[in-house]
């Protein structure tokens, strides 16, 4: 019998209902909760979301004045950059929230296929609200940051033992 997919999952059937994108095999399997595994991604997708807007910065201020710039100005001719910069921003605080939810759940030894789906929706949102915040898209990113709060929410609850 091989061993279960992931620490924390409390069977095979678990997994096996799962979606393949749930249950990603990495050589982290057997180390990582789902949980974990996804707010690892997350964490990493947001500690990347600098790279375009930095290199934005490169191309128009030229590399030797965009380093060489002792008051920091970050104002920029693109306004897609900006956006960039703004959405970056408010990816980080919100995985503030996320974050300390996702390890204290580990912590308390709380998971359930609500946790994981929660989780895995909390990346793509992310990701769509950094996709759509680019452009300027108004009202799909306001939902997509409303799906973000309504996750952190959710891990909220089933920590409190709510759901």
């Amino acid at each position: 019998m091989e061993p279960p997919l992931f620490r924390g999952s409390n069977s095979i059937v678990f997994q096996q209902r799962l979606h393949p994108l749930f249950t990603h095999r990495s050589w982290h399997a057997g180390t990582l909760s789902p949980e974990l595994y996804w707010l690892t991604l997350t964490t990493l997708m947001t500690g990347l979301m600098w790279v375009p807007y930095i290199v934005n910065r490169l191309v128009e201020k030229s590399p030797l004045n965009a380093i060489w710039d002792p008051q920091g100005d970050t104002t920029t001719r693109v306004a897609r950059a900006d956006r960039m910069m703004r959405a970056h921003q408010n990816a980080v605080e919100n995985l503030v929230i996320f974050a300390p939810l996702v390890l204290a759940l580990q912590m308390a030894s709380v998971s359930s296929s609500t946790t994981v789906t929660a989780c895995a929706v909390y990346f793509f949102t992310r990701l769509a609200h950094y996709v759509v915040f680019t452009p300027g898209i108004p009202v799909v990113r306001v939902l997509t940051f409303a799906v973000g709060v309504a996750v952190q929410i959710t891990l909220a609850l089933a920590l409190l033992g709510l759901i």
